[in-house]
């Protein structure tokens, strides 16, 4: 068969799956509301959701159901917009050893370990998700192909390769150097020119301020937001100076809080309300859940992380996680632990904007598990109000990536991305390990708890 044949069927099977995905008329009915609004929940209520779209929000008594629509309950559920994760790896999947992965699974990233993470933490109820660091052409394949209807999958924002000064050994591929602010300007051009939703900058404190203001500047001319690492103090000193938009994790080690001088910037940053707010996503759950993980591994066993990889794949990577007290990436970890709390507090104090975000995919920390972590962590610990994080992973994502249009909150007119789980999410936040109902664009992909054909999305 000729290559345009062969295109041609591809694209005419990409084409009917999309139609046979389509939601159609579909009411939820029943279900505690929780729009991601922050306004007061609605009892027994109800949404009407006609295609990819939410036409109609009331209750039992004031909004009938009509008669061509298909009624799902959600009796006794909570009902909320689809979760976003801030922060994923959807090259990696929890194994132990980057090197090792980097090295035997780069040509395997497309067609199975970046799919394989996306329909996994859509089946966590993470509807949209921002992936930040992988190689650029697998990046855009796995974005374009979940677009299309082909993989099933979170709605993409992607980076693309990180920018730093000079990549790690063997990390070429997924990391890109500057030369100089001429070659950062080049490289941001490059991915601005591809496609790319975000501008993903480490190691900043290690580039010249010529070269982290190029970077910036060269984003924010192309509408591109910035998110950089605030491992260390100067990350986040050289950050602000340039108007970085969105930092990444709590940092500085073992230290036991951020010094003053931060601070002090940061609450500069968040008084310049003509700026926006400042974003911040902490990514504690990995660090806080690890000696949990370590002393008590039964969840390492959930053969959820397993779904869409090869036998060889699953294979190595419960090897790579058989001792995961031996892991070194967690070396000092139990000694970060104890400082996340206070440092949660010093960012909350300041007046930044706090977003979901995990750092999925990295040793021991799965695709189906992480975001439900982040929140029960932010919530039970960090004594964030579960309204508060649930806003973290819906409203404020949406804001960030100027979404709010299409997603964000159940309101008339947008997407119907839209999770449920039985129960009181508001009192018991961890109900969300277990989500229900998963739905993106009016289109049911997991329903009464269990995945649904993603060939038809219909139960």
């Amino acid at each position: 068969m000729s290559r345009c044949r062969w295109s041609c069927l591809i694209a005419l099977l990409a084409a009917s799956v999309g139609h046979a995905m389509a939601g159609d008329h579909i009411a939820l009915v029943g279900g505690t509301l929780i729009d991601g609004l922050g306004a007061p929940p609605i009892q027994d209520s109800v949404v009407l959701i006609d295609g990819e779209r939410i036409t109609a929000i009331g209750t039992q008594s004031n909004l009938p159901v009509p008669s061509n629509y298909r009624v799902i309950s959600t009796e006794g559920m909570s009902v909320l917009p689809g979760l976003w994760d801030m922060h994923v790896h959807l090259m990696l999947n929890g194994h132990s050893d980057y090197t090792h992965w980097d090295k035997t699974y780069l040509n395997r990233l497309a067609d199975e370990i970046m799919p394989a993470s996306a329909e996994q933490l859509l089946l966590a109820g993470v509807t949209s998700a921002r992936d930040l660091g992988a190689p650029l052409e697998a990046s855009l394949s796995t974005r374009q192909r979940i677009r299309d209807g082909i993989i099933p999958g979170p709605r993409l924002f992607i980076s693309g390769p990180f920018i730093q000064k000079k990549p790690y050994p063997g990390t070429e591929a997924f990391r890109w150097g500057v030369a100089d602010a001429k070659d950062a300007r080049r490289k941001v051009q490059q991915l601005a020119a591809a496609g790319v939703d975000v501008i993903k900058l480490i190691d900043q404190d290690e580039m010249s301020d010529d070269e982290v203001a190029a970077v910036v500047d060269e984003a924010h001319q192309h509408q591109l937001p910035v998110v950089a690492h605030a491992h260390r103090p100067e990350e986040i000193r050289i950050g602000l100076k340039y108007g970085v938009d969105n930092f990444e994790h709590t940092g500085l080690a073992t230290a036991p809080e951020y010094p003053d001088d931060v601070i002090r910037a940061i609450r500069e940053r968040t008084a310049q309300m003509s700026k926006g707010p400042l974003f911040w996503t902490p990514t504690v759950e990995g660090l806080y859940n690890y000696d949990y993980v370590r002393d008590h591994p039964e969840a390492l066993d959930n053969n959820c992380w397993q779904r869409g990889l090869k036998p060889d794949t699953i294979a190595d990577i419960q090897q790579s996680i058989a001792h995961p007290e031996q892991i070194g990436y967690f070396q000092i970890t139990p000694l970060r632990k104890v400082t996340l709390a206070r440092k949660i507090e010093q960012l909350r104090q300041s007046g930044v904007v706090l977003m979901i975000g995990t750092d999925s995919g990295i040793p021991l920390k799965f695709h189906c598990q992480s975001t439900w972590n982040e929140l029960d962590i932010w919530v039970r610990v960090m004594g964030i109000s579960p309204m508060e994080a649930i806003r973290g992973a819906t409203w404020w994502p949406a804001v960030m990536m100027k979404q709010t249009s299409d997603l964000g909150s159940i309101s008339v007119g947008k997407y119907a991305d839209i999770v449920a789980v039985k129960g009181d999410v508001l009192r018991y936040i961890d109900l969300l390990q277990r989500v229900d109902l998963v739905m993106k664009s009016g289109k049911v992909y997991k329903l009464d708890g269990a995945p649904v054909d993603t060939a038809t999305a219909t139960p």
